[in-house]
């Protein structure tokens, strides 16, 4: 047996779900402390249908336990489900017992989910509260689509109780639902350490025409970040411009290592350069470093042509058969990264469900090619929806969970899309992840024509003009196994590199 807390408000609609996957066969629902079935016939407060169990509205004298059975032909396998209804007091909007998990954001990002909402079919939000009072705010600070609530740049203030009132209508009748979980902001420190110039090296001579001033200048923002060059004491940006340009940029690495890099480009050397003294300045609020280097005229090379005309030609080679070349270094020297990252998959595979039990091309390609071209011939690690859920897990949040531990995002493109008037929920926070955070890579495979993609979201259509497709073409069915087809092959090109199996992926 296994026990899943839910918990709901006495007046409210409540809609349970089985944590057991049926597979079609009947369930059936009971009081577990007396025992009694609870009827599956529309109209009573409390009925079943399937895997739900339906309160209509909720009762503070609901509390208790209720066990789903599902019957198998030597066995039946049982879930317990415990249910608390908090009755309604003065100025508390929400129990004191939270039991949905916090959800988190940064200092530049942040969003909260709905629980549970998608067990109400057609459910619609009517609104937001933040510690029982109405959320109040600037249109730019939150954004609201379907189950989501985006916070713009949230701040420590932001931090509460989060509550969505939602309305939920089963025959005929309209009922209020609310959910509520903690929203908790965490901060981007920052690190002082004293700045490093990476390059140049000290005593270095650089051949003129320009020069890179590159440095490290702590961990995270820096509130003082400098670098630059300066000739003979004096700063590039007042040297003559007609001969001297510096460009400077900042860009944060892989582990928020902060770098600061100068580029001093040299139009016209003259004699004079040569003899003067150039220095690499790099400085944060703790200290600055210095670092001095001479010029040196470059030295023509007699084959410099040819050389030039080989690399070009490599160059051509390469861009007709990189994929091709790509893939045959994979299979000779078999690379793998052995770092960890925190991945559990190479990949999450969102695709559009039918609204029929009938089968299509779509679904067969998902659950029974790709896997066995990418997991079965090639090693990787799929997580599909409805295949790899466990059961009772809450959609949303299971679905989240398992993109953060993806590599990449695998998203399936078919006209189905165009004819739906909105995105599923799985829609809206992987392409937020992928626009908005930016910290997972998107791989789009076009099932069937879809002609100028108008009719398909704008955030979707930006991807695919940024990157393209992989399209799927009719002769691809002929030998849809065939990974040595040009499909097959584009598609293992934008795969991550596998990984060797680590601690966390055994321990998952």
């Amino acid at each position: 047996f296994s026990s899943f807390p839910v918990h709901a408000m006495e007046g409210e609609a409540l809609v349970v779900k089985c944590p057991q996957d049926s597979q079609n066969r009947t369930i059936k629902w009971y009081h577990t402390q007396t025992n009694q079935l609870i009827p599956a016939e529309e109209g009573g407060r409390i009925h079943s249908s399937g895997r739900f169990l339906w309160f209509l509205p909720t009762s503070k004298e609901d509390s208790g336990n209720y066990t789903c059975v599902t019957p198998y032909s030597n066995y039946t396998k049982q879930s317990i489900v415990s249910v608390m209804v908090y009755p309604h007091r003065p100025g508390i909007c929400f129990p004191s017992r939270i039991r949905y998990p916090n959800d988190t954001g940064t200092l530049t990002s942040g969003r909260i989910v709905c629980p549970t909402i998608d067990n109400y079919k057609s459910a619609t939000i009517a609104k937001w509260y933040k510690d029982c009072k109405p959320l109040q705010g600037p249109r730019e600070k939150y954004l609201m689509r379907g189950s989501y609530l985006f916070i713009n740049n949230p701040q420590k203030t932001d931090e509460g109780h989060y509550t969505c009132y939602f309305t939920y209508t089963h025959s005929g009748n309209v009922y209020n639902v609310s959910a509520t979980r903690p929203f908790i902001v965490k901060e981007k420190v920052s690190s002082p350490i004293p700045p490093h110039i990476q390059y140049p090296t000290d005593n270095a001579v650089i051949q003129v025409e320009f020069g890179i001033c590159r440095a490290l200048l702590g961990i995270g923002k820096q509130n003082i970040a400098v670098i630059t060059w300066e000739v003979n004491d004096i700063k590039a940006e007042d040297l003559d411009t007609s001969r001297f340009c510096e460009d400077r940029q900042f860009f944060m690495g892989r582990d928020r290592e902060y770098y600061g890099e100068s580029i001093l480009n040299i139009k016209e050397v003259k004699e004079e350069d040569l003899l003067s003294n150039f220095t690499c300045i790099a400085l944060n609020e703790i200290e600055h470093e210095t670092l001095m280097v001479t010029l040196q005229l470059k030295v023509p090379s007699k084959g410099i042509l040819v050389l030039l005309v080989i690399i070009a030609l490599l160059l051509i080679l390469y861009q007709f058969f990189q994929i091709d070349i790509v893939l045959l270094c994979w299979g000779i020297f078999k690379p793998y990264k052995t770092q960890d990252d925190g991945k559990i998959y190479d990949a999450y595979v969102i695709y559009p469900k039918k609204r029929t039990n009938e089968a299509n091309f779509v679904e067969y390609f998902v659950h029974q090619i790709l896997p066995d071209v990418l997991e079965n011939k090639h090693g990787y690690k799929l997580c599909i929806y409805g295949r790899d859920m466990l059961p009772g897990e809450d959609a949303a949040s299971a679905f989240e969970m398992r993109l953060q531990k993806s590599r990449r995002l695998i998203i399936i493109l078919t006209p189905q899309l165009i004819q739906c008037e909105e995105f599923g929920y799985e829609h809206q926070i992987a392409l937020y992840s992928v626009l908005i955070q930016n910290n997972i890579k998107v791989i789009l495979l076009e099932m069937e024509t879809i002609g100028n993609y108008e009719g398909l979201q704008e955030s979707l259509r930006h991807i695919i003009k940024q990157q393209g497709t992989i399209k799927w073409k009719e002769k691809h069915k002929e030998c849809p196994h065939a990974s040595n087809s040009k499909f097959w092959k584009h598609v293992r090109y934008h795969m991550p590199v596998r990984h060797k199996p680590s601690q966390l992926n055994h321990a998952v």
